[in-house]
C-alpha cells in the first residue's frame, strides 16, 4: 500500500512499549510459556548448553496455545482484547493509511475536543475526510484525549467536517473506538445528547459515501454518532454495544462483577452483529489480536475500507441516502 509507515519507524523497538506484549488474564498459560523461553535464552547466554531445540519446542507450544485461545474467545474476553492498550489508535491508522493528512480542529462554537480528531487526506490516492476517536497510548496522551470519550464540541467538530465533505463531494471514513461519549456534568450542560443526535443525523443525510470501522470499542451513542454509515466494518475482536458490559451488569444485577454474563447476553461480538445485520463486514485480525501485529491489522483494515469505498463509487446522493436509511430501519425487524 502506498505511503505505508511502520508504527515503530525511526525508533528502536527495544524501548518501544508496543514491542512488549501486555498479557491479558486469560492468556496466563501463554505468558508462562513465553517467560520460560526468556529464561532459557538468558541461561544460554551465560552457558555453553545448546537449548535451541527446547526453545523451538516451547515457542511452537506457545504459538499453538495462542491460536487455540483466540479461536474460542468469549464475548468478555473479546471485550478485553478490544480494550488492550497496545491496539492501534486513530493516529496510527492515519500515519500508515492516510497520505497528506491535514488535521482540522474546533467546532467553531466552543473548543477543540481532542477525543475526536479529523481532517483531510488521501487513502490509497482517493481524497477523503477521515474522522475518529483517539484514546491515547500513555498516561499523558490518554488524559489529553479524555480516553476517547467525546464531548459535545467533538461531535460538533465531526458534523462540521462531514458538512465539508458533502460540500466538496468527498467520501467520509470514520474510525470508532470509544467506551462512550463523555458523561460529565459540563458535557451535559453543553448539550451532549443533542450533539450526538445531530452527528447521527448528519451521517444519515450525507450525499457522499460513508464507511465506518469499529476498530476497538464501539460504545453507545458516542459510537453510533460516527457510525451511521453506508458500510460498517468491524475488526474480528472489536466489540459494539449500546452500553458497556460493566454498565449493563450494574443495572441488571447491581454489580459490575457479572460483566462477563452481560457481554454474553448483549451479543457484542463481530460475529453476532454480522448475523443481526448491524455491521456489513468482519475484518480479520492477526493471530493474537491487532496489538500483536498493528501494521498487519492496519493494512487489513485499509484494504477493507478501499473495497467498501469502491462499492459505493458513482452512486448518486439520493441512492446513498436511501440505502443508508433502509439499512438502519431494517435493523431489528422480523
Amino acid at each position: 500500500m502506498r505511503g505505508t509507515r511502520s508504527l515503530t519507524s525511526g525508533r528502536s523497538t527495544r524501548n518501544d512499549p508496543r514491542s512488549m506484549i501486555t498479557f491479558l488474564d486469560f492468556e496466563k498459560p501463554i505468558a508462562e510459556l513465553k517467560a520460560r523461553v526468556r529464561e532459557l535464552r538468558e541461561t544460554a547466554a551465560a552457558s555453553p548448553l545448546d537449548i535451541e531445540a527446547e526453545v523451538a519446542r516451547l515457542e511452537a507450544k506457545a504459538d499453538r496455545a495462542l491460536r487455540e485461545t483466540y479461536a474460542r474467545l468469549t464475548p468478555w474476553q473479546k471485550t478485553q482484547v478490544a480494550r488492550h492498550p497496545a491496539r492501534p489508535h486513530f493516529k496510527h491508522y492515519v500515519a500508515r493509511l492516510v497520505e497528506d493528512f491535514m488535521p482540522l480542529a474546533g467546532d467553531r462554537a466552543f473548543a477543540d475536543d481532542q477525543a475526536i480528531l479529523g481532517g483531510l487526506g488521501r487513502i490509497n490516492g482517493r481524497r477523503a475526510v477521515v474522522i475518529g476517536h483517539e484514546k491515547g497510548d500513555d498516561t499523558a496522551s490518554r488524559l489529553r484525549h479524555n480516553f476517547g470519550m467525546g464531548k459535545p464540541e467533538g461531535y460538533r467538530k465531526a458534523i462540521r467536517l462531514m458538512e465539508l465533505a458533502d460540500r466538496f463531494r468527498l467520501p467520509v471514513v470514520t474510525l470508532v473506538d470509544t467506551s462512550g461519549a463523555f458523561p460529565g456534568v459540563q458535557a451535559e450542560e453543553r448539550g451532549q445528547a443533542e450533539a450526538i443526535a445531530r452527528s447521527t443525523e448528519q451521517c444519515l443525510k450525507l450525499g457522499v459515501p460513508m464507511v465506518a470501522a469499529i476498530v476497538g470499542e464501539g460504545g453507545s451513542g458516542g459510537a453510533i454518532a460516527l457510525a451511521a454509515a453506508n458500510r460498517v466494518l468491524m475488526f474480528e475482536h472489536a466489540v459494539y454495544s449500546v452500553i458497556s458490559p460493566e454498565g449493563c451488569a450494574s443495572i441488571l444485577w447491581r454489580t459490575a462483577e457479572r460483566a462477563a454474563d452481560a457481554a454474553e447476553a448483549m451479543r457484542v461480538t463481530a460475529a453476532d452483529l454480522k448475523g443481526l445485520g448491524v455491521i456489513d463486514r468482519i475484518v480479520p485480525e492477526p493471530v493474537g489480536g491487532a496489538h500483536r501485529d498493528p501494521n498487519g491489522a492496519i493494512d487489513a483494515l485499509g484494504a477493507a475500507i478501499e473495497a467498501a469505498l469502491a462499492e459505493l463509487d458513482g452512486l448518486p446522493p439520493e441512492r446513498l441516502r436511501a440505502e443508508r436509511r433502509a439499512k438502519f430501519l431494517a435493523m431489528g425487524s422480523l
